[in-house]
């Protein structure tokens, strides 16, 4: 098994495949792609089959029969057609390329120039061998923008870059060029070179970073309908691994705080268990929650300590007499982020919900793998966009901001490094609500001038915008200017406050309050400064 590190050059070619924007539409083929190449990191090639990927990657269940269901075998098939697409356009100056052969499932990485086997001969039936049940039609995926192309008895599936005749093989021939025309634009409006030759991305949403890893969970408590997908393509599934609680559902009834209501639409409401397998690694977990049964405006009237109760991990009491309303209000999406999150003795993460006033409630659970003793780094871009730098680091729009308004701004800025992370600002009276575990952070502020200035049309300059920078009611920097701090209009800043810690509800609640004119800032960045 080759170490991690083995993999740096093929891991930065696999997110620079996700971030090109070619599978933006086919979040299916992303999910296929994301999940082969993590097990062909983890050295588990072997376990990269039809049955694996259907279940784990696809959300297939547990009977899938792949004599009877052939969406692997399509998905495959079209994911190697946007892999070759991809190479012979946006990729074609890359070093090394992604390859996963007709009949195989696992990829090769094959280093620029080597010959990539030819796909005109490729069937959709791979290879198992399989007879002709194989051909009834798979089931339209929900996820997959397109209709899957599944062989059929009356007419057989011909392949996309197979030798033939008549109208079939000239409009697959019409719609590959299309397809590669479309891809060379959007790759040339969505990368944009730097001075030194890297390239960064402004993917639109929906995205696909994080949507096929499969050691990340999401799920909906509550929700019994089928999976669900975020504005970042990442997937929430159906609620599993429970015991105990009823299930409430209210997909009309606004939440605040959040860019994503149908996170909080369902809930489960206890007392109850959640017992969640997970392979042995570090975890970190984010609890969410929205009163929306109790408080101003809701049925149940009522207020703070309508509804208390404790939540345990791994039998270690993890909040103490916890009150939605007190931390947030009602209606309102809240996250308690943890770090260190471990499966116990049996492979499970176990969560116990036990009332103290009214039953409990849950919204959705969040695991991703984590880094012993550090949160992941939190980066926010201020558009409603991914943003992939040149460093290859994923910017996610601002979920933890509060208030603003957000705008792109046209004119690149000078001094700064990578100058596409000054494309999108929020302006106004902004306040961030970063859940975090306890600890001390570092948090910087990417910042730049482009409204105010001798050569704009708002004129002014030093002294023009003014404004205070708190954080949990405390302030890091009174009477803040950026036109001053950058030297200039269109330069951009950047500006770190060290050793924060959250404050009782588990936030960084950070505050840019307008002095003169609207406060702004272009990105901000988390880190974790614990030792």
């Amino acid at each position: 098994m080759h170490a991690a590190a083995d993999f740096r050059q093929e891991k930065h070619e696999l997110d620079a495949v996700l971030a090109s924007g070619i599978l933006n539409r086919a979040p299916n083929l992303a999910q296929v792609l994301r999940y082969v190449c993590a097990k062909y990191f983890e050295g588990a090639a072997g376990q990269i089959k039809e049955y694996n990927i259907a279940v784990d990657a696809l959300g297939r269940p547990a009977d899938f029969d792949q004599k009877r269901d052939s969406i692997v075998r399509v998905e495959a098939h079209r994911l190697r057609k946007r892999l070759r697409e991809y190479y012979e356009a946006d990729g074609a100056d890359h070093a090394i390329r992604i390859d996963i052969p007709p009949g195989q499932y696992a990829p090769r990485f094959l280093p620029s120039g080597a010959p990539i086997a030819s796909l005109s001969t490729e069937t959709l039936v791979g290879q198992d061998d399989i007879g002709p049940e194989s051909f009834i039609p798979a089931k339209r995926d929900p996820d997959s923008q397109a209709a899957p192309l599944v062989p059929s008895p009356v007419e057989p599936a011909i392949p996309a870059v197979a030798g033939g005749v008549g109208y079939r093989r000239r409009n697959a021939a019409i719609v590959t060029v299309l397809l590669l025309i479309v891809g060379a634009t959007a790759g040339a409006l969505w990368r944009t070179p730097d001075r030194s030759g890297a390239k960064s991305a402004v993917i639109p949403p929906p995205i696909f970073a994080a949507v096929a890893n499969p050691l990340e969970v999401r799920i909906l408590a509550g929700h019994q309908g089928g999976d669900y997908t975020d504005r970042l393509g990442r997937i929430w599934q159906s609620d599993r691994y429970f015991q105990g609680g009823s299930v409430f559902e209210s997909h009309d009834h606004p939440i605040f705080g959040t860019g994503e209501p149908g996170i909080y639409q369902s809930r489960r409401e206890g007392p109850f268990l959640y017992d969640i397998p997970l392979p042995a690694g570090v975890y970190e977990l984010r609890l969410h929650f929205a009163e929306t049964l109790y408080g101003e405006n809701n049925v149940a009237g009522g207020g703070e300590s309508s509804r208390v109760f404790n939540v345990w991990i791994n039998g270690k009491e993890a909040l103490h007499e916890f009150d939605v309303i007190g931390e947030v209000g009602p209606s309102t999406a809240d996250v308690r982020a943890f770090k260190d999150i471990a499966p116990a003795a049996d492979g499970k993460l176990h969560l116990k919900f036990e009332p103290f006033s009214n039953p409990p409630l849950l919204s959705a659970i969040e695991i991703v793998p984590g880094t012993p003793g550090k949160l992941r780094p939190i980066r926010m871009f201020s558009l409603d966009s991914i943003y992939v730098d040149k460093q290859g680091r994923v910017w996610e729009p601002a979920r933890y901001a509060r208030g603003g308004q957000p705008i792109r701004r046209t004119k690149p800025v000078e001094s700064a490094a990578d100058p596409e992370l000054f494309r999108g600002e929020r302006f106004g009276n902004l306040r961030y609500a970063i859940p975090v575990p306890p600890g001390r952070y570092g948090v910087t502020f990417y910042l730049a001038e482009a409204w105010f200035g001798p050569d704009t049309p708002a004129g002014g300059g030093v002294g023009s915008r003014v404004f205070d920078i708190l954080c949990n009611g405390v302030a890091l920097r009174r009477g803040f200017d950026v036109f001053k701090e950058a030297r200039g209009g269109g330069r951009g800043v950047t500006w770190t406050a060290h050793g924060l810690e959250p404050d009782a509800q588990g936030k960084l609640s950070i505050s840019l309050a307008p002095v003169r004119n609207y406060a702004c800032v272009n990105a901000v960045e988390v880190l974790d400064e614990s030792k």
